[in-house]
């Protein structure tokens, strides 16, 4: 026994030493979060961005009324058709325990371009909202721009320049303050101050700065001054200048590819590393403040279609990195220094725990994991750290 005891301890230490974090286990909060007023007979349209602030509020974008189905929305058609449903605000926050807190219904107001397909979502330190426009999601745009879809190599230019060039600032109340880029103006990589189907964005808040994962059309990250919204800095896959060549079809067997296909997210850790979510490349890409590459990871990598890497969080310690994989319809938990999969959460279904479509993940202070379904998925969940 005792040989087996020291055994054992041999191996949990090589195990430690070699730095790779364990996964944790987690347990769906199947009523999370609590239900909408009945008299408001409200309804989730597509989740395009999840984050969560300092106070451990849960804040929520989705696509609105023009993502749901017909037998989804009927007392918006004309004629009437049904008592159900409406369309929620398409910003809402919630606290920890699924209570509904704040929203507000940013297309209503005038002064700024609200996008036609919201994407990414963050909170700054001083509780502003910010709110990319520009949803880069394949499945949603005409046939043939998919990874191995006929016709085409995945990441194909749109047919027409995208109505959503534009990233907006809010703050908590809902006061519109500040928008870089200007719908229907979508920008080159000619044009370096110019948006072009924006999905994700980050703040750092000691910089005073503004990183937008600037992913359908520039494919890059870009950075701007978060209180004026002036151009600072931008770079692309391997931190190299963006250029406009076209893209070679995919090929799984072929060398990395040397530019990002889809840059639908962005993310900055505690320690400044920048990481950003090269979607339809199926991988992670690491990078200082200045755009100076660092290392990469392929998550799922044998992934088509929509790709496997469309949002990412880390874990209070900073140690795990969640990475929403709405293709494959898993969470899947890498380790941070290594980078390597260690553990995953759900599987593809409509059952609490889980997915369909899950494009967006946050994690609270305590460790819980929150999640986001696009496409038909329309819903949160709260996944309990155990």
């Amino acid at each position: 026994m005792k040989r087996i005891v020291s055994l054992s301890g041999i191996v949990l230490a090589l195990f430690v030493a070699e730095g790779l974090a364990q996964a944790p286990t987690f347990e769906v909060e199947r009523l999370w979060p609590k239900p909408f007023p009945v008299a408001k007979k409200w309804i989730l349209g597509s989740v395009s961005g999840v984050t969560v602030d300092a106070q451990d509020r849960i804040w929520v974008v989705h696509r609105g009324v023009d993502s749901l189905q017909t037998n989804e929305k009927g007392p918006a058609l004309e004629p009437w058709a049904s008592m159900c449903c409406f369309a929620a605000p398409q910003i809402l926050a919630f606290d920890a325990a699924g209570s509904l807190v704040t929203n507000w219904e940013p297309k209503e107001t005038k002064g700024y371009d609200w996008p036609a397909n919201p994407a990414g979502i963050a909170v700054d330190a001083k509780g502003n909202v910010w709110v990319a426009g520009g949803l880069a999601t394949p499945s949603l745009a005409p046939a043939g721009r998919g990874r191995g879809a006929p016709g085409g190599g995945r990441g194909d230019a749109p047919a027409a320049p995208p109505a959503d060039a534009q990233v907006l600032k809010f703050d908590k109340t809902g006061k519109f303050v500040l928008q870089i880029g200007k719908a229907g103006q979508a920008g080159n990589n000619e044009s370096q101050t110019n948006l072009n189907r924006p999905a994700g964005v980050a703040v750092d808040d000691a910089a005073n700065e503004v990183y937008v994962a600037d992913g359908f059309g520039n494919r890059r990250v870009a950075v701007f001054d978060a209180n004026t919204g002036a151009f600072k800095r931008a770079w692309g896959a391997y931190g190299e200048k963006p250029g406009d060549e076209t893209l070679p079809a995919y090929d799984p067997t072929a060398a990395p590819v040397r530019q990002f296909r889809t840059v639908s997210c962005v993310k900055i850790a505690k320690d400044g590393m920048v990481y950003v979510c090269d979607r339809q490349n199926d991988r992670v890409q690491v990078f200082t403040k200045d755009g100076k590459f660092q290392k990469e990871a392929f998550v799922s990598k044998t992934t088509t279609g929509d790709g496997s890497v469309w949002d990412i969080a880390f874990s209070p310690d900073q140690k795990l990195l969640y990475v929403a994989d709405g293709h494959d319809k898993k969470i899947w938990i890498l380790d941070r220094a290594s980078l390597d999969t260690v553990g995953s959460i759900g599987s593809g279904g409509r059952y609490p725990g889980q997915f369909y479509g899950v494009g967006s993940v946050a994690v609270d202070s305590k460790g819980n994991v929150y999640t986001g379904e696009n496409l038909e998925g329309k819903r949160v969940q709260k996944f309990v750290k155990k």
